[in-house]
């Protein structure tokens, strides 16, 4: 099981990866100042395979790619939110972190708790209830499992 971290409406990514820290030489480097304005401890206390849930407009504001690079560095199996903005949705899935649209599971998944995400499936389980999220199309779940867009492309070239 994962655990869960509860983000609201509108998180935009200068929140996700202020702006001071994208001069860093490395994601690696910059992963350790995730969510800094929101949650200071948070890239100390996630772990692998935990998920975000979050609102409406998840990865609004600017089209960096280091937002969601910060969270594949951290671990996060994926971000489940009521709805993305189109260009971290698909920066995401070009850099192979999984976004899931759910509703249903935004707005019943509590702070810390354990749930577990099925991308195949569409489905995110926690505290025995199902909450139906999106399913990816088989082309974009092969994205995310080759790790990306280069590394699928990559692959079909050799």
């Amino acid at each position: 099981m994962s655990r869960v971290f509860l983000f609201g409406d509108d998180v935009d990514t200068d929140q996700i990866i202020a702006s001071q820290y994208i001069i860093l030489p490395s994601v690696e480097e910059m992963k350790a100042h995730a969510f800094a304005s929101l949650d200071p401890s948070f890239a100390d206390r996630v772990q692998p395979g935990d998920l975000l849930v979050a609102g409406e407009n998840f990865g609004c504001g600017s089209s960096r790619e280091q937002a969601p690079a910060v969270l594949k560095a951290l671990g996060v199996k994926a971000v489940i939110a009521k709805s993305f903005a189109r260009i971290f949705y698909r920066n995401a899935i070009n850099i192979g972190l999984p976004v899931l649209v759910s509703a249903e599971a935004a707005e019943a998944l509590a702070d810390g708790a354990e749930a577990e995400a099925d991308l195949t499936e569409g489905l995110v389980q926690s505290g025995g209830h199902s909450y139906l999220c999106t399913k990816l199309p088989p082309h974009m779940q092969d994205i995310l499992q080759s790790g990306g867009l280069i590394a699928w492309l990559n692959e079909r070239e050799g």
